[in-house]
Formats: structure tokens, sequence, C-alpha cells
């Protein structure tokens, strides 16, 4: 088999399992954000990214939308995409979406919080030579239980975590999130 095979058959289960992923969980939740992402992206990354969605069905793993009763939002610093952007990262074997997502949060921010649904669904899809692959993105929507900040990222990308009344300029899926908000927290942007 040639690697442009290989790539493609990769794509393919990638997109079967996506499918499936992103059906279970629009079957266990209502009342979410939805949106679409496409990246062009390099050989290399999209392999990375396929064999995530082939596995699970996340290439991006789970995230939180971390949230204090008065609406303040937590959001961390990445510092590879030099952006504001919601805590979460990639599932460790055997985890569930919801468990990576609070062990996520937990590092990156030291915050507890509880589940409460599923806040924002995200479809990503991948190109490159010709091949497409695509992911879920599902982040979910958390009441905090504690909100002292301890940033303790094993993986060194978060620099900061900060609650926030008014989302910053530079924060990633900004129009996605202020959506979630609104609907959330009757217009608070």
């Amino acid at each position: 088999m040639t690697s442009v095979d290989d790539l493609w058959f990769l794509s393919d289960k990638a997109c079967q399992t996506a499918e499936q992923t992103y059906h279970d969980l629009r079957e266990r939740y209502t009342d979410f954000v939805e949106f679409t992402r496409h990246r062009n992206v390099p050989r290399s990354r999209f392999r990375d990214v396929a064999t995530g969605a082939r596995d699970h069905g996340a290439p991006y793993g789970a995230h939180t939308l971390a949230y204090r009763p008065s609406g303040e939002l937590l959001l961390v610093r990445h510092e590879g995409v030099d952006m504001w952007v919601l805590p979460g990262g990639e599932l460790d074997r055997g985890e569930s979406f919801q468990e990576a997502a609070l062990r996520e949060l937990g590092e990156e921010s030291g915050i507890e919080a509880t589940i409460e649904g599923l806040g924002m669904l995200g479809r990503v899809e991948f190109y490159c030579d010709g091949n497409m692959a695509w992911g879920v993105l599902p982040v979910y929507e958390a009441q905090a239980e504690t909100t002292d900040i301890a940033v303790d990222d094993p993986d060194h990308e978060i620099s900061e975590a900060q609650w926030f009344d008014k989302l910053p300029a530079d924060t990633r899926d900004r129009e996605e999130i202020l959506q979630w908000r609104g609907q959330r927290f009757s217009g608070r942007a």
C-alpha cells in the first residue's frame, strides 16, 4: 500500500468514527451551539489529527466552558497559539470526553467543576493533499465548584488562567462562546 493509499484509508476510518461520535453526542445532549472549522494542514499534522479522529472521534480532545454563577467564564492563555482559549485537551487512554475535559480543566487552571451538559459541539475538517478527515470538538459547560486559580499544566502550553466577565478580543472561538453565553446567561457579552 502506498503512503497516499494509507492516508486515504486513515481518512476514511477517521470520518467513520467522527460520524458515529457526532451522532452519539447529538443523541445524548440538546440545546448546544454548533460550529464548523476548516483547516489546511501539512501531511504530518493531518496524520496526527486523523489518527485521533479514528481512535475516538475527537482529535482535539474535550474542552470546558467553566463558569461562575455570576456568569464569568474561565479562559487560559495558550502560548502555542498566542490566544485565550477554553481549557481542554487530548484524551488519555480509557478516558471519556467528560473525564478528559475535567482533568484538563484541573491541570490548566486548578479549578474543579460539575459538568451540566454540552455547551458547544464543533466539527473540525482537515485537508491535505486531496484528502479530508474530520473530527468533533465537544465543549462541556460546567459550573465551577472552586474559583482559586493554580496553573499546573504538564504540557507547559498554558501560561495563565483568568476569569472574564468580558471576553478578550483575542479569544479563540469568540463568536461561538458569546453565542453560548448569550443563550446561557440572557445576553451577557
